[in-house]
């Protein structure tokens, strides 16, 4: 299949995110990690987190291999508020302020409504809405104080339409929720130039993700609802991440970027 994207290589060459300072969650694997290393590659100095102190390092690691500016904080529960607070003191420590917040991390369990515990419903929208909500919250006052900046949150297709054989009714309530919420966080934004937006992704390949492309038929029928016969990679999100990131989207808020080769055209 021939990609659309560009090369690691002419990403480095453009720095449309320089001298910005970018907080990336979940940057440990998946798109989280597609984001920083793509942040990072256009310039932007990163600040990655994530549960998992060794793939943080990981990510890190690889970065700094490319000559890249990123920084790694972990472990970092973005479901507890002490935790986020202490990933935004380390990232304007280190780095002086915050231009851009992507909220990457996210945990969902998938069943089916009859086999979901309410335990499993709980976690579910606390790891896809309790995570944004702190991280804006403790991002705020940092854009305000840097006159403004972006935030970058990822809704899914499953907030338009349902796919079949994907038990993922907490998943479409969290993240309908991240759409809606990233409305009302655009509107409080704009008096401070802040601006919100939302990236809803199709199927996208991640370690998460992988082991369901694996099951019989599934990534047959995730296909026949796409138009582009092909399930994403991390920096197909992470491209459109990027414009959103960038001062090239400076008129651009309160908007949702279907990434999902046609999925919901259909």
């Amino acid at each position: 299949m021939v990609r659309s994207h560009l090369s690691a290589e002419a990403a480095n060459k453009q720095q449309r995110l320089a001298g910005k300072v970018a907080v990336v969650t979940g940057s440990g694997a998946g798109i989280g990690k597609g984001c920083a290393l793509m942040f990072a590659r256009q310039g932007a100095t990163v600040v990655g987190c994530g549960r998992t102190p060794a793939t943080i390092d990981a990510t890190v690691a690889e970065a700094k291999a490319l000559g890249l500016k990123m920084h790694g904080f972990a472990p970092c529960d973005m479901t507890k508020p002490a935790d986020v607070e202490k990933l935004f003191d380390f990232a304007v420590k280190r780095c002086e302020g915050v231009d851009i917040l992507v909220n990457a991390a996210a945990t969902a369990v998938f069943k089916p409504l009859e086999e979901l515990t309410y335990e499993e419903w709980r976690a579910t929208l606390a790891g896809e809405l309790d995570s944004v909500f702190l991280a804006c919250k403790s991002a705020w006052p940092h854009l305000i104080a840097r006159g403004g900046g972006s935030i970058i949150n990822f809704a899914s297709t499953n907030a338009y339409h349902v796919l079949e054989g994907s038990p993922a009714l907490a998943h479409c309530a969290g993240k309908g929720g991240i759409m809606a919420m990233t409305r009302q966080i655009a509107l409080e934004g704009g008096p401070h130039n802040i601006r919100a937006n939302t990236i809803s992704p199709a199927m996208t390949v991640t370690a998460a993700t992988a082991p369901v492309l694996e099951i019989p038929g599934f990534l047959d029928n995730v296909l026949t609802h796409s138009i582009i016969k092909r399930v994403a990679q991390p920096e197909d999100i992470a491209w459109a991440a990027t414009y959103l990131a960038s001062d090239e989207s400076s008129w651009v808020t309160a908007a949702d970027f279907r990434i999902d080769g046609g999925a919901t055209a259909l």
